[in-house]
Parts: C-alpha cells; sequence; structure tokens
C-alpha cells in the first residue's frame, strides 16, 4: 500500500479509507451491513479482542463500515485516530461525557451552536459539569474567565451563524497552559478550510451531516484526535451506544470523495454571493470572514485557505421582514442544517438559536432580523436571482 503521508489532502478523501477492502477486486468497499461477526475459533477471537490483529465483533463497537470512514476522517484532519457516531450532537456529547467529570467545568463562547448549548446548559448541570460562557473571541478575555476548574475550552470557528473567526493557536496555548483539554466544531470550516491540528488543537469534532456527507441524506457526528483520546471516547460510544449505522458510514465515506470540490465550489459561490449582498440597499450588514468588511478578516487569511460556504446577514427591517423574505424565495429551501449540495436558508432566531434566552441571545448578537444562508452549488447567478425575490417581497 502506498505511503499516505505522500498524498494530498483530495487524494486522501477517495483513497485513505478504501485501501484494505481488495474483495473480489471492488473499488468501492462494500457497505458492512451486519450487526456482529464470526470468529474462525477462539484464538481468533482473543487476537481480535486484544487487538493483535484488526478485526470487529459487534457493530456498536466497530464494523469495516465505520473504520473506513474513520481512517479517511483522521487522513483529512491529520490526526492520529477518529471515531464515527450517529449525529454531530453525539459526537459533541461523547466527548464532554468521556473526558470530563462531576466538578470539572467547560469553557466556551456566548455563539455556539444551539444544540451545543442546550447540552451544556440544560444537561451537564445535572452531572454537576458547569459551563463559563464568555461573550468575546479575544483570547484575553477568555484567559481571563478560567478557573482552575475548567477541564475544557470547546469553540467553534467559524461560529454560528456570525462567522466569527477565533485565533486558533493562541488559544491552543492558552488550554495547554491551563492543562485543559481543547476542543473545536471544524464543522463549518472542514478539513479543506482548516486543518486545526495544524494550530495546536487537540480535539477535532465534526457534524459529518454537513459538508462531509454532503447530500442531505446521512445524520452522522465524527470525532478526531490522538489514539489516546480516541481509545478513550470509543469506551464511551461502546457503553453509550451512539453507533453509526453502517450504510450511513458508507455513504458519507462516498460523499468525503466529492469535499473537495464541492467546498471549492461553496467558497467560490459564497464569496460572490456576500459581496452581492453587502452591496444591496435593502441590506444592513454582512457575516462573512471573505470580505475585508469582516473583523476577522485578516485572522482568517492567516489560518484558513478558504472561507467558507455560510453567509450570513441582517436586513433593513424586522423579525418579520426577514421571515417574508425567506419564505419568498424560490430555489433556496428554507431549511436548517448546511454544506449540502443545495442551497438552504433559514433565520437563526427561529431555528438554530431558538433554545437560547432572549439574553443570552443578545450577547451572541444574534437579531431577529438575521438571516443565514448555507450556499450549495448550483449555478451562483441563480441563487442571486432567488435573493431577488427575498428583496423584491420587501
Amino acid at each position: 500500500m502506498k505511503k499516505q503521508r505522500s498524498w494530498r489532502a483530495e487524494t486522501k478523501a477517495i483513497h485513505s479509507g478504501i485501501t484494505d477492502f481488495p474483495e473480489k477486486g471492488a473499488v468501492t468497499p462494500p457497505i458492512y451491513q451486519t450487526s456482529t461477526f464470526q470468529f474462525r475459533d477462539t484464538a481468533h477471537l482473543n487476537d481480535v479482542l486484544s487487538q493483535k490483529v484488526e478485526g470487529d465483533l459487534y457493530t456498536r463497537i466497530s464494523n469495516p463500515s465505520q473504520r473506513a470512514a474513520e481512517r479517511t476522517i483522521s487522513a483529512l484532519e491529520k490526526t492520529e485516530a477518529a471515531i464515527v457516531v450517529g449525529s454531530g450532537m453525539a459526537a459533541i456529547t461523547t466527548t464532554v461525557l468521556g473526558l470530563l467529570k462531576t466538578g470539572d467545568h467547560i469553557l466556551t463562547t456566548a455563539d455556539i451552536y444551539g444544540g451545543t448549548y442546550h447540552f451544556f446548559h440544560d444537561f451537564l448541570p445535572r452531572l454537576g459539569i458547569e459551563t463559563h460562557m464568555v461573550p468575546s473571541h479575544d483570547v484575553r478575555d477568555l484567559e481571563g474567565a478560567i478557573t482552575p476548574e475548567i477541564r475544557m475550552v470547546y469553540i467553534e470557528s467559524p461560529t454560528n451563524p456570525l462567522l466569527n473567526i477565533l485565533p486558533l493557536a493562541d488559544i491552543a496555548r492558552m488550554g495547554k497552559a491551563h492543562g485543559c483539554y481543547v476542543v473545536i466544531d471544524n464543522t463549518f470550516a472542514t478539513p479543506f478550510n482548516q486543518t486545526p491540528i495544524d494550530f495546536g488543537i487537540d480535539i477535532i469534532i465534526h457534524s459529518a451531516t454537513k459538508y462531509l456527507g454532503g447530500h442531505s441524506d446521512i445524520i452522522a457526528g465524527a470525532v478526531a484526535s490522538s489514539r489516546d483520546i480516541i481509545d478513550t471516547l470509543r469506551k464511551t460510544l461502546k457503553t453509550l451506544g451512539p453507533t453509526l449505522d453502517p450504510f450511513a458510514a458508507w455513504l458519507m465515506l462516498r460523499g468525503m470523495k466529492t469535499l473537495s470540490v464541492r467546498v471549492r465550489q461553496q467558497n467560490e459561490n459564497t464569496m460572490k454571493l456576500a459581496e452581492y449582498l453587502e452591496s444591496h440597499s435593502r441590506v444592513r450588514r454582512v457575516y462573512y470572514p471573505g470580505l475585508p468588511s469582516h473583523p476577522h478578516h485578516e485572522l482568517a487569511k492567516k489560518q484558513m485557505r478558504g472561507f467558507g460556504g455560510v453567509v450570513s446577514f441582517e436586513i433593513e427591517g424586522t423579525g418579520t421582514d426577514a421571515a417574508r423574505f425567506v419564505e419568498s424565495v424560490k430555489m433556496m429551501a428554507m431549511a436548517p442544517s448546511l454544506g449540502a449540495v443545495e442551497t438552504l436558508i433559514t433565520q437563526p432566531v427561529t431555528t438554530s438559536h431558538r433554545s437560547f434566552s432572549l439574553e443570552d441571545r443578545k450577547k451572541a448578537g444574534i437579531s431577529d432580523s438575521l438571516i443565514r444562508i448555507a450556499v450549495g452549488i448550483e449555478n451562483i447567478d441563480d441563487i442571486i436571482e432567488d435573493c431577488e425575490k427575498g428583496f423584491s417581497a420587501l
């Protein structure tokens, strides 16, 4: 087998997960749609369980289709290992519950994903794990909020939905200085736009439902990190059971083969859409790190290879006006999620940040007039023409 270290990311996405499937010469690996696995004899069983040889016992624990997806994600994120799980939220909950205990605290920013916010604020306190939210992206403010109890720094970059960019290397150094795990949700960036391991981040999380799958047809999650951390999380996965179905793992593997070309087109489309929106008289403000007007544009240029496929903007008007805009477009689907081939549009106050309290929504800067567009790979002129229908409705 060719040494993977010599492959570029585009090649890794296609070949990393399938090199160990020579069955009958198939170019595409089979789907291992089985719940359990048989062994030749007791010695073979013991060799698999002691990890002397690669093998599988039970799909809740591991499966060849899952392992193929895990190898690909690990190769793209340049980590030692990875696990795949049943959803992006399962990736978050497995990571936190696998590494923290009662009395530990989490430090995060104010504008995290709504599902993460709910888990941190409504569920973890029952287990004695507290969360500190900082309404800032300045590393000095984050470090000033660290207490001896904090064991994990959890960030998103770009954030959802205002696309704020955090200084990854500075946060990684801060976390290590205080003995904390540093975790990033890299869903918005994808490994093609940003590889957090290059900046010293410990753990990378993905909602593979989004860009990794890329076709709005799976729910999946992934965690990539060191082998020691992944071994710990695999034990948690084995106990809690947020298993990824083999067919979904196979679809994720298929989706990652085209990740580079999809992300490249989405980067290009979104940049053009952001420039169009910024020039429109009915737009108050555009949030996209590729624009020079974005407060973190220079930082984004330093640590990202592309600016991503999501743009948010505030219209000149009310929340009712924003709803009218979203309801008036024809091609774009009014639907949550992002990262797929089709363009999706939402109002964050009614979807991703619906669970935020009014106070925390204000801290996060989420206004009623904010609209988020997750850009697909359609022709950009058709996307812009669809936006014109929304503006005409105002």
